[in-house]
């Protein structure tokens, strides 16, 4: 009987202190929106993206990991940049191929004239 009555006791001590706190929580408003991080120094839009320039990015923090927009436009510069650089290497590649083809096509001219004027 003693324990039921230690229950109930504690069981109002509770309850009592809920409604305390539930009633004199403060304001009733919600929380502030809080204005979301944007990334600070995005990649340079006037000059192509260094190697430095990848390493001092930083993605600001979101409730769920980063900010997807910021890591989409991120990887899509990359992305567009890398694709650039590719088609320009590949541009001079053979370019390359064909002068040094050239320069052997006139190196074997040369060297078959002299044997056709003797």
């Amino acid at each position: 009987m003693v324990m039921f009555l230690f229950l109930v006791v504690a069981l109002a001590v509770v309850v009592a202190g809920v409604t305390l706190a539930v009633i004199s929580g403060g304001e009733s408003a919600p929380l502030p929106e809080a204005a979301p991080e944007r990334l600070q120094d995005p990649l340079p839009p006037d000059r192509p993206v260094g190697r430095a320039d990848v390493d001092s990015l930083r993605f600001p923090l979101a409730p769920r990991g980063y900010r997807m927009a910021d890591v989409d436009d991120a990887l899509g510069r990359l992305a567009a940049e890398l694709a650039e650089r590719d088609s320009r290497i590949a541009e001079l590649e053979s370019a390359l191929a064909g002068a040094r083809a050239a320069a052997a096509h006139a190196r074997a001219d040369k060297g078959e004239q002299p044997e056709e004027e003797r």
